[in-house]
């Protein structure tokens, strides 16, 4: 369950990161960093989630 909620957390927070950046108009390589930082969140977010739902 846990690699499932990483995995989830991963795909929308590197998705939502890139959508942010290139709204705000940013290039390629902008887009690519703040995607990596989106899925950096959402790996986090995700084993949060993981734990929770463990208890």
């Amino acid at each position: 369950m846990t690699k499932l909620c990483i995995f989830v957390g991963m795909t929308l927070g590197s998705y939502g990161g890139w959508a942010l950046s290139d709204q705000l108009g940013g290039d390629f390589f902008v887009s690519f960093l703040v995607s990596g930082v989106g899925s950096m969140v959402g790996v986090y977010l995700g084993w949060k989630l993981a734990q929770k739902l463990a208890e």
